[in-house]
């Protein structure tokens, strides 16, 4: 447990807020403005179920309005409260500044254990929650659009798009209501492994400047550094994947509910993932030491740490025995107030939340705009880049016939090279570009500035700045 002195989640967003801003040349009164929450509407609902009524309570709030739609995700979970939802929703105004997708910040959640629920029961108690939303423009494609979270995810998406478009039958962009759908119900390519690749693209960029390198006291690059990944949802499992298959890391522990396992020579993901699945946890997993309590391995010795879960995880009672030199947030707020600065002292470099997980909101954005245009990213250059790279190819081959055994293209170089991007690629391609810029943004600050420690506050600077300047356009 995090000791009694340890601030809340909400008080922890207040805290790095007000750290930026204490920076910044801000007048009191927009300060302010930017700060606080618009507004938190709670829901309270009945829904029979089991053969009786059962009352549940959900909450929609809106943080920042600079930009509309505003933009968040919808969290299951049974500790749901108006404190968790108001300070993620700070937290998606700042994101979305910071990764210049054009939306304010908002966020949802419903308290509820969705485990305890079978599915039908479950689309029920969702579309009924939709429809108190829907019925107060708070899921709507140009006010409102929810997102999935924490305990959430497709199916409930494609449930509410659903609902929505029952109760707006003549609206030709109901689509765009909500992003994360299945491809079939209107989603984008890409869209699930979204944050994970973020993740992935988050730390590519890190190792790509010397600078950043030094501050964490590392060098070379993601090549054999070895990663302990806290969580293996739907975004740990894809960072780690992608980092251990695509970029040569070693996923050397992963903590789950039950436990946490390690091998010092690196994990299979794919393996883990399929027997979380099958067993329902990663105890009892082959091939790897099984710790009972799972935090511990937080304090093993490795080069990245990925907290991927909670909030918390890394606060006051820890914090000291952290020996991870650079920890990347994809959870939202995995290391509280308290613990950051303990970490900064040692040294320790954080990529804080705020960005490292805006690979959700960005796909989404990316989504969103699909829905709003009505044909899929691809579709009408695809075949036309393929033409042209055919004449390079055609050219080169008459090259390679005349110049016979001096000279011949790679093997794989024409398939690789006539292939026009499809949605997936481009999907990707716009991701990495939105991830390189945001990270550069704060990179600049971070070093630039001598009053400025860390990139979490470089981030909070850079978002809270670009939320300003949509205040000051409008004329507040």
């Amino acid at each position: 447990m995090s000791p009694r002195n340890e601030p809340s989640f909400r008080e922890s967003v207040d805290l790095m807020f007000n750290r930026a801003v204490a920076l910044m040349d801000l007048p009191p009164g927009l300060e302010e403005k930017i700060r606080v929450c618009n507004a938190t509407y709670t829901v309270r609902f009945g829904v029979r179920l089991r053969g009786q009524i059962q009352t549940f309570v959900g909450y929609r709030s809106v943080h920042s309005e600079h930009m509309e739609p505003v933009k968040g995700g919808i969290r299951y979970a049974p500790s749901v409260n108006q404190d968790e939802v108001e300070a993620l929703a700070a937290l998606m105004t700042y994101k979305c500044a910071l990764v210049e997708a054009p939306f304010g910040g908002s966020k949802g959640g419903l308290c509820i254990d969705p485990r305890q629920y079978d599915e039908h029961e479950l689309e029920q108690i969702t579309r009924r929650f939709a429809y108190e939303l829907a019925k107060r423009d708070l899921i709507h494609p140009s006010q409102n659009v929810p997102a999935p979270d924490m305990g959430t995810g497709e199916r409930e998406m494609a449930w509410i798009a659903d609902q929505y478009m029952r109760m707006n039958t003549t609206d030709i962009n109901g689509r765009a209501c909500v992003t994360g759908k299945p491809i079939n119900a209107g989603g984008i390519q890409g869209r699930t492994e979204a944050t994970g690749r973020g993740v992935q693209y988050a730390l590519r960029e890190f190792f790509r400047d010397k600078r950043d390198m030094e501050k964490a006291g590392m060098t070379g690059s993601l090549d054999g550094k070895r990663v302990i990944v806290q969580g293996l949802g739907n975004v740990g499992f894809h960072a780690a994947k992608f980092l251990a298959e695509e970029d040569g890391s070693k996923i050397i522990g992963i903590i789950e509910r039950d436990g946490g396992i390690y091998n010092a020579d690196g994990l299979d993901v794919e393996g883990v993932r399929n027997w979380i699945v099958k067993h329902g946890g990663v105890s009892g997993f082959p091939d790897a030491t099984h710790v009972e309590d799972g935090a511990v391995l937080l304090e093993e010795d490795c080069d990245i740490l990925i907290p991927a879960a909670l909030e918390g995880v890394i606060n006051l009672s820890n914090a000291e025995r952290i020996k991870a030199p650079l920890i990347i947030e994809a959870a939202n707020g995995p290391v509280t107030a308290g613990a950051d600065e303990v970490l900064r002292k040692k040294g320790c470099v954080i990529i804080p939340d705020m960005y490292a997980n805006a690979g959700g909101v960005t796909v989404s954005y990316f989504e969103w705009v699909k829905n709003l245009s009505h044909i899929r990213f691809g579709r009408m250059q695809r075949r036309q880049e393929e033409a042209r790279h055919q004449l390079v190819i055609d050219e080169l081959q008459r090259l390679d016939d005349y110049l016979g055994d001096k000279w011949s293209m790679s093997p794989d170089f024409k398939d690789k090279y006539l292939r026009g991007a499809g949605e997936l690629e481009l999907v990707r391609s716009g991701l990495d570009d939105t991830m390189r810029i945001a990270y550069q943004s704060m990179r600049n600050v971070w070093h630039d500035r001598a009053d400025i420690e860390d990139l979490r506050t470089a981030a909070y600077i850079v978002s809270i700045e670009k939320v300003a300047a949509s205040y000051r356009a409008k004329g507040l």
